[in-house]
């Protein structure tokens, strides 16, 4: 890999989305099956936060890491009220909000990709196996017993993502690149984070390596801010959706999927978006006090 120092960095926003999305694509996990899937040009593309899995992977992910010493629980209450802060006044710009998030995977530098993939594997076992919706891993299911190729499609790490798939025992998955020199996390990301238009990009660039056809393909997220990538499939899907993509996929006469029951629906409605922000901007703000330190 490109010594950080010496790597061009992209200067806009579209830009680090599209490398963000190539670079998932790339380091994609393709099915190592020794028979080629039956529909070879249809795939499904699932996002994983409320959609696969309860909650937030990034937070259950930095809860573990906490556990394990990696940051301390003082830099993390400090990072949570200067997130509220901001949320309050009202003084963030999409621009500082991509930067915040962006830096939220500084906490594994100096880290190697191995202790992540090992660490990640229990971390799976104790705090995300049992929060899977089983609707979602059903409507996976049926995708690949149709002969369908199936990928997840994340901001979390690539490597958590990838766990998270072979797991379920799906084809791949798509998470957000850290940047690592001989096998040590050097704290930055390739682009950005795998988020909104970035994960566009990238099942983009997966469809044309692996010659899909979009309009036969389907996507499901939560979230408006995947639509982007919700629309451009043929077969786009809304599961637990937020309030505003419950809207638009009613306006559009898209599938809509509610694994949630009432009271949980509408709380998540109102908190889900506000509090998986802010925990990613924690683990962030977290990382610039360690950073500091060193």
């Amino acid at each position: 890999m490109t010594p950080p120092d010496k790597r061009p960095r992209p200067r806009n926003l579209q830009q680090r989305s599209t490398l963000a999305g190539e670079a998932a694509a790339a380091a994609a996990e393709v099915e190592s099956a020794l028979t080629p899937p039956s529909d070879p040009v249809a795939a499904a593309f699932f996002d994983v936060d409320n959609t696969v899995m309860q909650g937030a992977s990034i937070f259950h992910l930095a809860r573990g890491l906490h556990r394990r010493k990696f940051f301390t629980t003082r830099e993390i209450l400090g990072a949570a009220w200067k997130q509220a802060y901001f949320r309050v006044v009202g003084v963030e710009d999409p621009e500082h909000v991509a930067e915040a998030r962006a830096s939220a995977l500084g906490f594994i530098a100096g880290h190697t990709v191995a202790e992540l993939e090992e660490l990640g594997e229990e971390i799976f076992d104790e705090a995300m196996a049992d929060r899977i919706w089983p609707g979602t891993r059903a409507l996976a299911q049926l995708h690949l017993d149709e002969g369908q190729r199936v990928w997840l499609v994340t901001a979390a790490p690539i490597e958590i993502a990838q766990i998270i798939a072979r797991r379920l025992g799906l084809t791949g998955a798509m998470g957000t690149v850290a940047e690592h020199v001989d096998g040590v996390y050097t704290g930055r990301l390739v682009g950005e984070m795998l988020h909104g238009p970035a994960k566009a990009e990238a099942v983009k660039a997966l469809a044309a390596r692996e010659g899909l056809d979009l309009r036969r393909c389907s996507a499901y997220s939560d979230s408006h801010n995947d639509l982007p990538m919700l629309e451009l499939v043929g077969d786009p899907c809304a599961i637990n959706p937020d309030a505003r993509l419950r809207h638009h996929a009613r306006e559009q006469g898209w599938r809509i999927r509610d694994y949630r029951t009432g009271r949980k629906a509408l709380r998540a409605g109102v908190l889900v978006g506000g509090v998986a922000g802010a925990v990613t901007g924690t683990v962030a703000a977290g990382v610039a006090l360690r950073g500091r330190r060193r």
